[in-house]
């Protein structure tokens, strides 16, 4: 786990590795739930019989969105920001679904820092995030994402 003092501390690592996560186990119930959350309910995702018939594989498969949502999860694992004010997901440049997630499957995601720049908000950092499927020759997804972290509160201690 890399730690800085700020966010502006992450420039150090440009261009680099930050490192990969432990291994997260992908469970139906998780499937489902998003399902029920976000109302994409396609048979795909929530249908157990019908995958075991229609799926290759015979298994039920996470949504994308899903495993996207997971990166500011799984990302906590690899850096943290000791001082720091509010932090905002600003947007994804780029989202590729390049392999599915059967249910069941592990994956981890892998990060590395495209640039760190001062914004108006406060620091602006580009992240370039791959997500490994245990066992596959693809990835899930790749993605490059930006967050903007503000600055520190005035007499925030560390």
């Amino acid at each position: 786990m890399i730690t800085v003092p700020e966010p502006m501390g992450l420039a150090a690592y440009v261009g680099q590795s930050l490192g990969v996560t432990d291994w997260h186990v992908i469970t139906q119930d998780q499937i489902t739930g998003f399902a029920e959350l976000t109302g994409d309910d396609h048979w795909i995702h929530v249908d157990v019989a019908r995958a075991a018939r229609e799926q290759p594989g015979g298994k039920t498969i996470a949504h994308g969105l899903y495993i996207l949502a997971l990166i500011p999860r799984l990302q906590r694992q690899i850096f943290h920001i000791a001082r720091r004010g509010a932090g905002l997901n600003y947007g994804y440049e780029k989202v590729r679904f390049t392999a599915p997630v059967p249910v069941g499957a592990s994956i981890r995601l892998r990060q590395s820092l495209g640039d760190v720049r001062p914004h108006r908000a406060g620091t602006r950092i580009e992240l370039n995030a791959t997500v490994e499927i245990a066992g596959a020759d693809k990835p899930a997804l790749i993605a490059q994402g930006i967050l903007l972290i503000g600055d520190p509160p005035s007499g925030q201690a560390s």
